[in-house]
């Protein structure tokens, strides 16, 4: 199958002829896309250098953005998917490719512990792992991972729900697993990024929340709404038999935590079929039937 490579990167100059170059004598028959989101260095004069095709965004959509620009004019049957910042070894590739062609449809790199930039980060990816295995009922074990490899026809129809922003690696493998594909995990180890890092810890932190609310509502908003609900349901209960015990009454307090629930329980059924009608066209003929 043909092979297409596709770094979105913006401002990776530092680092990024050395990356190419290494990139070429791994798999020398690839085709080399390089997305341009904006940078303000010669990181595309760079990747032109080294043999690349280049795609220029005028100024800078999001990590996002450039991810789905490269899978729209990508060639290759197979896409692989890497940082330009010089994080992932090209030398991995060969290796996710071998768990792709033995039958899995998308095969993630999982950094190491040791491949974490801080503990701060660490612990937020530990994070999102339990939660997303939570959701999926599959251990996930890299659930952030920008290194990916994937087969271009499963990926492509997922682009319109994919994020512009840093999150698209958690949206495209909840939506790989709701959709019935399998997914594989193959260890690497990332080194330290070449360069200055995009991401700030204030922005970090706010997209850390929304991420966690996103992996519940992309794939099964039910088990995220549910335990909300029965939580609120038992507290209405406890504090009715507390006020009845006390004060012989019904609470306003009462009613309000049990509505809670029964409001909150609903909105997730009807976010359940929401989360149905948004995936039955990306799922194949073949599984439709089992899906729905």
């Amino acid at each position: 199958m043909t092979l297409s490579i596709i770094l979105p990167a913006k401002n990776e100059s530092a680092g990024l002829g050395a990356l190419l170059s290494r990139i070429r004598q791994t798999v020398p028959d690839a085709e080399l896309l390089l997305v341009d989101d904006g940078s303000t260095d010669a990181t595309p004069d760079i990747a032109r250098e080294h043999g690349a095709r280049v795609i220029s965004h005028p100024y800078s959509l999001g990590n996002g953005a450039a991810v789905k620009a490269g899978a729209r004019a990508a060639t290759g049957e197979v896409l692989v998917f890497m940082d330009a910042d010089g994080q992932h070894d090209p030398t991995d590739i060969p290796r996710l490719l071998a768990r792709l062609d033995s039958g899995y449809d998308m095969v993630v790199g999982a950094r190491s512990d040791a491949s974490q930039a801080n503990w701060g980060r660490g612990l937020a990816n530990r994070i999102y792992n339990l939660l997303a295995s939570y959701m999926t009922g599959q251990r996930i074990a890299d659930l952030t991972s920008g290194l990916r490899a994937v087969r271009a026809d499963q990926f492509r129809p997922f682009l319109y729900l994919l994020p512009n922003g840093f999150s698209y690696p958690t949206t495209i493998t909840m939506s790989f697993f709701r959709a019935g594909y399998t997914v594989a995990y193959e260890p690497i180890h990332a080194g330290r990024r070449i360069g200055k890092s995009h991401v700030s810890p204030l922005k970090d932190s706010l997209r850390f929340l929304l991420i966690i609310f996103k992996v519940g509502t992309l794939y099964s908003p039910l088990k995220l709404f549910v335990p909300i609900a029965t939580a609120h349901g038992f507290a209405g209960l406890g504090y009715y038999a507390f006020t009845y015990a006390t004060q012989g009454r019904l609470s306003l307090a009462t009613l309000f935590l049990l509505s809670s629930a029964v409001t909150i329980f609903l909105i997730g059924l009807v976010s359940e079929q929401i989360t149905q009608l948004m995936y039955k066209d990306s799922v194949p003929a073949t599984q439709r039937a089992d899906y729905l």
